[in-house]
């Protein structure tokens, strides 16, 4: 390579012609560790062993359905060795497809001379036409995408949201019975427990796991068109439908039997649009924890050898949650961009869709960065319970909803001297610190019954945290 390819304008060295090859994105640089598993099912070489598979068992189905004349069932040894293709598939494979679409400039065609030319060592050479055979390529890439979405999904995304959903109610249940002050609206407010709050992060998330779980994956195989056309006219006796129908079922994928030349890719809409809500509420979860930590509720355990600041020693920052924010945001922009541009197709067929589906893993990986993040914030973190109690003494007036909706009640029952108990409470609270002497003197003043007198004046903020205990013990699972 000459020297003036080495440089750039401004004579420095060109970092992209560096060996080993230097990353553009920080999903395949920086942040590599985290996400490179997402390698294995979203990347283009993943696609293409995908394309390999899917036109491997085409190959195969066609001859166990005798779906046209001539064909026999394979041998267990022919179909071991084709599905070795698929096996087999690694670096030199990648190479060797790369070479094949330099001269094809299509890289369906590719994988489909990729196959012929190993179907001669299987003693399968007479069959070379029945590669690709009635296929278009979208036949192949929607099949191919499915089971590589399936696959990231059940192996790599849902296990590590599982885990988050997991790390996230152990800690519920640990800080169930852990008084603290509410804020809504940033006021004091009712009191809850921690564990109860973070219960709700955990149930919430919980939900759109189940339905990110619960996911149909659909499939097509049915023509340039969706109508059989090529099939039919090469054998008219043939039940395509149900040769298609039981071909995408034995992939372990849904049959959509009725499609453009695409599979309308709903079903990836349904998809991307929970996997966005998990990553807005697990957003929400990192904005509370950050407000939390920010006001000294939870200390930050300090990782050994960690800078927090580079000028400020003292500082221990909430990185964690912070980075999680901002690629939860990046995922769901790039989900719901591909929610939006996939269910739309220009009549039959445009291509849109092959540009936009080449981001999925990208979205992914952002998404499981995030995941990735709390999972280790939320991991260094230890509950300060002397500055939530502190919290709660310092904010008795907080009772006064307690005292009114007991007046109330009395009032209800008949008894005398019960008028305007909101008002009353807002007098002595709106705008004013109320101690404990002085809400327990106005309590005393009021004219309950004896038995609701004593049980709101041993009631102290901390206290007054209703079923929060008992909610998470029911209802969290």
């Amino acid at each position: 390579m000459s020297n003036t390819a080495q440089t750039l304008p401004s004579g420095r060295v060109a970092l992209s012609q560096q060996s080993p090859a230097i990353a553009l994105g920080p999903l395949d640089g920086r942040y590599r560790p985290q996400t490179a598993v997402l390698v294995d099912y979203l990347s283009e070489a993943a696609l293409n062993r995908e394309r390999v598979h899917v036109e491997v068992e085409w190959f195969i189905h066609l001859c166990e359905q005798r779906a046209l004349t001539g064909l026999e069932p394979l041998s267990d040894e022919q179909k071991s060795g084709l599905r070795a293709i698929v096996a087999d598939f690694d670096a030199a494979s990648v190479a060797e497809l790369a070479e094949i679409e330099a001269v094809t400039v299509h890289d369906v065609k590719a994988v489909e001379y990729y196959i012929g030319r190993r179907l001669p060592g299987l003693g399968l050479e007479h069959l070379t036409p029945l590669v690709h055979f009635a296929c278009t390529s979208e036949d192949i890439n929607n099949l191919s995408y499915a089971l590589g979405i399936r696959d990231a999904i059940n192996h790599v995304w849902l296990p590590a949201a599982r885990e988050l959903v997991a790390a996230v109610a152990t800690m519920a249940r640990n800080a169930k019975a852990t008084p603290m002050l509410s804020h809504t609206h940033g006021q004091p407010a009712t009191p809850t427990t921690l564990g109860k709050e973070l219960a709700v992060f955990a149930h919430r998330l919980g939900r759109q796991v189940q339905r990110v779980a619960d996911t149909e994956f659909l499939g097509k195989l049915n023509g340039a068109t969706g109508t059989f056309a090529a099939h039919t006219a090469a054998a008219p006796d043939t039940d395509w439908p149900e040769t298609s129908r039981s071909f995408v079922s034995h992939l372990g994928l849904t049959w959509n039997p009725l499609t453009t030349q695409i599979e309308s890719h709903d079903w990836q809409a349904e998809l991307y649009a929970d996997m966005a809500r998990f990553n807005r509420i697990l957003h929400n979860l990192c904005t509370d924890v950050w407000s939390y930590i920010s006001i000294g509720y939870f200390h930050q355990i300090p990782v050994e050898g960690a800078t927090g600041s580079s000028t400020m020693p003292h500082k221990v920052n909430p990185i964690r949650f912070e980075n999680a924010e901002a690629n939860a945001e990046i995922s769901c922009s790039l989900l719901d961009t591909l929610a939006a541009t996939l269910v739309t197709s220009r009549w039959q067929r445009d291509l849109t869709d092959s540009s936009s589906q080449r981001n999925i893993g990208v979205a992914f990986g952002h998404s499981l960065l995030a995941v990735s993040n709390v999972l280790k914030g939320l991991d260094r973190l230890d509950v300060a319970q002397e500055v939530l109690a502190e919290d709660l003494d310092q904010n008795w007036e907080v009772l006064g909803e307690a005292v009114q909706t007991a007046m109330r009640a009395e009032a209800i029952a008949g008894r005398e001297g019960m008028d305007n108990p909101y008002e009353r409470l807002k007098e002595l609270t709106r705008g004013h610190r109320v101690d404990a002497d002085r809400m327990r003197e106005f309590i005393a003043g009021l004219g309950l019954s004896e038995d609701t007198a004593r049980r709101l004046s041993e009631l102290g903020p901390g206290q007054y945290t209703g079923l929060a205990e008992q909610l998470v013990d029911r209802y969290l699972d």
